[in-house]
């Protein structure tokens, strides 16, 4: 794997002289090359992972499981894509198993992600059935684990 994009990976934040410093190259030599990632499109976004949770923001996710009628051209291309377009979708992903396609939604109550999946998912040309999973809690985002660690409580024992 390209090292810069591993470090990227790991820290979105991390500025050409410090990935330069640790891969013992020059800072324009690294700028250069991440600017071809960007303008290549395999950099596509530097993103914050943020625990909305704590954060006390009021957002409810919820996981939609969607059967697809296969377009004979686009295959399910054409119904992700459209899918894809809509702002409260977070991701859109093809999978194996009884549904074709998972998309991650989110919206400010469980009443807004039901009428979206109603009003604007399952209406769509294509789309045959949805079964949508509210998500109660996240402990795991892009690799970073959301849950604070409590160090393990231990009684004191006395003679």
């Amino acid at each position: 794997m390209n090292e810069i994009l591993q470090i990227l990976s790991e820290n979105a934040r991390a500025t050409p002289a410090e990935i330069a410093a640790l891969l013992g190259r020059t800072e324009e030599d690294v700028a250069r090359e991440i600017k071809e990632l960007e303008d290549s499109g395999v950099i596509r976004k530097y993103i914050t992972i943020i625990d909305w949770e704590k954060a006390s923001e009021g957002y409810v996710y919820a996981v939609i499981e969607l059967k697809v009628a296969l377009q004979r051209s686009t295959g399910y291309d054409s119904v992700a894509e459209r899918i894809a377009r809509f702002s409260e979708v977070q991701s859109v992903r093809l999978i194996s198993g009884d549904h074709d396609l998972s998309v991650t939604v989110r919206g400010k109550s469980m009443r807004d992600v039901a009428f979206f999946v109603a009003e604007k998912i399952a209406p769509l040309e294509g789309v045959q059935s949805t079964c949508t999973h509210f998500i109660l809690k996240s402990y795991k985002e892009h690799g970073v684990i959301l849950t604070d660690r409590t160090k393990p409580r231990r009684l004191v024992i006395t003679a």
